[in-house]
């Protein structure tokens, strides 16, 4: 099973860890291209050196390698001036790097290279370049370019939509446990895009994708659990899993709490509570909670809406650990 790894994510993450399937491809394509213990040396050199953050001696080591053809090398001196690490951020010289490394077949560089053309950063934007990479990567089980091949196929971006083969390119990568993955699928049953409309299906893999923590994944549960589709339909768990995607700023989380002490379900009604929650709802990007928030207010004493207002400052200053 291929791993997701943080750069394949996004390509400018300032990460400076790489995993040992990357470090176990990377030295076996120097070996394998050079023909060299003492070049794998080289390499494990400058892995250990871009580990510890000192990117002048990786760069050093690297940049040799990547001159003599090395895809792993290639790839690794792209992230470099992608994200500014020990050189210049330079995102046309990184899509130069990653082009060499991904002529070569070397996945990861497919993904990197994709997503540049995608954003448009160093290269003329081109989605449908970037589906054609993302392809190259998908195929050899890629899971984030899986991923990001079926959102491709989900909007119609570079390709016809087309949501049946959204469906199959998330399955795969869901399979391989990817959250986002698990979470876009289980939309796709949920609303019935590519397959089935079928919403224990849906529940089954927001759920695997909640378990991540994945924010979003975890407000559809709690959706699921409230309406009652594809499960039994109860409110506490509904709004434990709220409370999960809250926690990491999901404003429409947020927005679903305030509704529940609202109304009082499961919990007793409580409008400072609800006003509370409205109020870090509207600060996230909410565009219907600070409405909410202010019809709320024609209820509550000013001493209720001053506390309702201490305690949003307090929750969100804690980071949502300090909320009750």
């Amino acid at each position: 099973m291929r791993q997701a790894h943080p750069w394949r994510d996004n390509y400018f993450t300032k990460d400076t860890s790489m995993n040992s399937f990357l470090r176990a491809t990377a030295l076996s394509i120097v070996v394998a291209v050079l023909g060299s213990i003492a070049a794998a040396q080289d390499f494990d050199k400058g892995y250990a050196a871009y580990e510890a953050g000192d990117y002048s001696t990786a760069l050093a080591e690297y940049q040799p390698l990547a001159e003599q053809g090395n895809a792993g090398a290639q790839f690794i001196l792209g992230i470099m001036h992608a994200s500014g690490q020990g050189v210049l951020q330079d995102d046309a010289e990184a899509v130069r790097l990653y082009q060499l490394a991904a002529d070569q077949g070397f996945a990861d560089a497919q993904f990197n290279l994709g997503t540049m053309y995608r954003g448009g950063k160093g290269v003329l934007q081109d989605d449908a370049e970037a589906v054609r990479l993302y392809q190259l990567a998908a195929e050899q089980g890629f899971a984030n370019a899986q991923h990001n091949l079926g959102f491709m196929y989900s909007t119609g971006q570079g390709v016809p939509k087309d949501d049946a083969k959204a469906v199959r390119w998330y399955q795969l990568a869901a399979e391989q446990g990817l959250a986002k993955a698990q979470s876009d699928l289980g939309f796709m049953y949920s609303t019935g895009q590519g397959v089935p409309k079928d919403d224990a299906e849906a529940v089954r893999w927001y759920q695997l994708a909640a378990e991540q923590g994945l924010a979003k994944a975890q407000f559809n549960i709690g959706l699921k659990y409230k309406k009652g589709e594809g499960i039994l339909q109860d409110d506490a768990e509904a709004l434990r899993w709220y409370r999960r995607a809250a926690e990491q700023g999901d404003f429409k989380a947020q927005l679903s709490i305030g509704y529940i002490y609202y109304f009082g379900e499961s919990v007793l009604k409580d409008p400072t509570t609800a006003h509370m929650w409205w109020n870090i709802a509207g600060a996230n990007g909410s565009e219907t909670a600070p409405q909410l928030r202010n019809d709320v207010e024609k209820e509550m004493t000013r001493e209720q809406i001053a506390e309702a207002t201490k305690r949003a400052k307090i929750c969100m200053a804690s980071g949502y650990q300090d909320c009750d």
